[in-house]
């Protein structure tokens, strides 16, 4: 009985640390995604011209690159003349629906940030399930920015910089950048993390493995029949003192 406690005990020490370590691991992923939820909506790098080659004495068109919030157009200095209200945070009125659904998603993944700190007062599972959610419905609502934002492709910013034959999932001139692609990526991310979450919210409840309960079950029942033989010797013992 003393050797299936003490294997017991080893196995859930060596249980936590694991779990502590995927936990950790899991909280400092969550924080570069919210990271990475900020630039993906900062940077106006979610579409862009193509290099091209132009003959003949017309003058080439614009080059540069669009997001939610600015288009920038190169310029001979090595700074883009940029157009837009990144610093009042007013998206373009083409891609508004997409730049809300981003900055619902970026507050979503924050708090689930700010939620880490809950595992010293609450119950780590209930914790992890928590941020699960929230990034779970962060991550839906990426995917709707991303089927958005190509849908709203049909706009005058977009005419200006890729040419007429702009369309809805039709860039023209202009092809996806990477901001874009990092906000596909980010859709993963999110469902990669909710995953996680789930399952290290789970496993709080299996720390302790299951030949160790039948073990401390074992032991329990091993104690309750010694006070059971006890309790003769005991109730002379009372009545002794009593007389």
């Amino acid at each position: 009985m003393p050797q299936t406690a003490e294997v017991a005990r080893l196995y859930q020490t060596e249980f936590i640390r694991s779990a502590r370590a995927v936990g950790a691991l899991w909280a400092v992923c969550t924080l570069c995604f919210a990271i990475i939820e900020v630039v993906i909506l900062v940077q106006p790098s979610w579409v862009g011209t193509r290099e091209a080659y132009y003959q003949g004495g017309a003058p080439p068109p614009p080059a540069g690159t669009l997001g939610l919030f600015e288009m920038c157009l190169e310029t001979d200095w090595l700074v883009p003349e940029c157009r837009g209200s990144l610093h009042t945070l007013t998206p373009l009125p083409a891609f508004q629906s997409a730049a809300v659904l981003v900055c619902v998603s970026l507050t979503m993944v924050w708090v689930s940030v700010g939620c880490l700190c809950l595992f010293r007062f609450c119950n780590a599972a209930t914790v992890y399930k928590i941020c699960a959610w929230l990034q779970l419905a962060a991550g839906f609502c990426l995917a709707l920015a991303c089927v958005l934002f190509p849908d709203s492709w049909d706009c005058a910013e977009m005419r200006a910089l890729c040419g007429e034959k702009v369309a809805s999932f039709s860039p023209g001139n202009c092809s996806v950048h990477w901001a874009f692609v990092l906000a596909m990526l980010g859709v993963l991310d999110a469902g990669i993390l909710a995953t996680l979450a789930f399952v290290l919210g789970n496993r709080q409840d299996a720390l302790l493995p299951q030949y160790g309960k039948e073990g401390e079950s074992q032991s329990l029942a091993l104690i309750r029949r010694e006070m059971a033989c006890k309790k003769p010797l005991i109730a002379c013992m009372s009545n002794l003192i009593y007389l």
